[in-house]
């Protein structure tokens, strides 16, 4: 029997939302006796040990009376790390000024492959300010942000395949 991804959500979606946590994702990997169901999970101050411990525990309870995911498998919940994965608008609109690597679906000028700040988001465009990856804040300084001439780029939505946080440590 195939297991419903959409019903897991619902369930993991409810539960968070009782806890105060969102679901970033919900995967199933694996095979056999190896199964192993992730629900990642974030919340605006970050998620914590207890908050996972949590949803764990009243998301498998509910899995398991339901049995909505047949089988043996193992329940793992996590935050999504510092290298996110940013998929729905309200993702972008949250994580605006932050560094961000992302693919396109079409080219934008010839490339596919962008990495910068997260500029402006509105919705159905988003602006990334390609130099922000490419000059730390200390030669930024030194050089003067005129000089640092801003090379901008605009991506609909719409053509973003792939795109994820790039963590600034």
């Amino acid at each position: 029997m195939a297991v419903d991804l959409d019903h897991v959500r619902a369930i993991a979606e409810r539960v968070a939302a009782s806890l105060g946590v969102e679901v970033v994702e919900v995967e199933l990997r694996g095979g056999g006796k190896s199964r192993m169901l992730r629900i990642f999970i974030d919340k605006p101050a970050g998620v914590t040990h207890e908050d996972c411990a949590s949803v764990s525990r009243e998301v498998g309870t509910i899995l398991d009376v339901e049995d909505a995911v047949p089988g043996s498998y193992t329940l793992e919940v996590s935050s999504p790390g510092l290298d996110r994965k940013l998929e729905k608008a309200a993702d972008f609109a949250r994580f605006t000024g932050s560094l961000v690597k992302l693919m396109t679906r079409e080219p934008v000028h010839n490339n596919r492959h962008f990495e910068g700040r997260l500029e402006a988001f509105d919705g159905n465009r988003l602006t990334l300010d390609l130099n922000a990856a490419k000059l730390s804040h200390s030669k930024r300084k030194r050089m003067g942000e005129a000089a640092a001439a801003q090379e901008k780029i605009e991506i609909e939505l719409a053509n973003v395949e792939r795109a994820n946080l790039r963590p600034e440590i």
